[in-house]
């Protein structure tokens, strides 16, 4: 079975997000959405609240699993026996970073490898950082994020 994760914060999961798990669904015979906790961030929506946010999104994709993962992503493919990490991209700058992450990831497990995914045109700008923002303004978000998301975060910046 080919196998491959696709972490991140999801702090919050966008269209963007969605977009990139349902295109790497079709992609990969499974596709295991991991949620990083790291104890030292301080994050705007709690991890559980975001995996059942994410499980909500992803229900129709039967290929499709999401859990939390505190500790190092390649620990997690190594534990989980997935050879590969999926990384959404929008930009040169998102490229960077992401270049730079996947270097300290195959130093750490030379058997793991990173594949790009650049998103779809239409989410390009699609930050999590501005979305929260536009949220805590009482800003539209509607084309932004999925309703589940919309609606957790409207309850979280009454």
């Amino acid at each position: 079975m080919f196998k491959v994760i696709y972490p991140g914060s999801f702090d919050p999961p966008t269209n963007g997000h969605l977009d990139i798990m349902k295109r790497a669904s079709v992609l990969f015979d499974q596709l295991e959405v991991v949620i990083a906790v790291n104890p030292q961030k301080n994050y705007f929506i709690p991890a559980e609240e975001r995996l059942k946010m994410i499980r909500i999104m992803v229900k129709d994709l039967n290929n499709v699993k999401v859990v939390t993962w505190e500790g190092l992503v390649v620990d997690y493919a190594e534990k989980t026996n997935a050879r590969i990490i999926l990384r959404g991209v929008r930009a040169l700058s998102d490229f960077d970073y992401e270049f730079e992450l996947s270097m300290i990831n195959k130093a750490l497990n030379q058997k793991i490898e990173t594949i790009f995914l650049p998103t779809d045109q239409k989410y390009f700008v699609l930050r999590s950082s501005a979305i929260r923002e536009l949220a805590m303004f009482h800003g539209d978000i509607s084309e932004m994020v999925p309703p589940v998301v919309e609606q957790a975060l409207m309850r979280k910046c009454k």
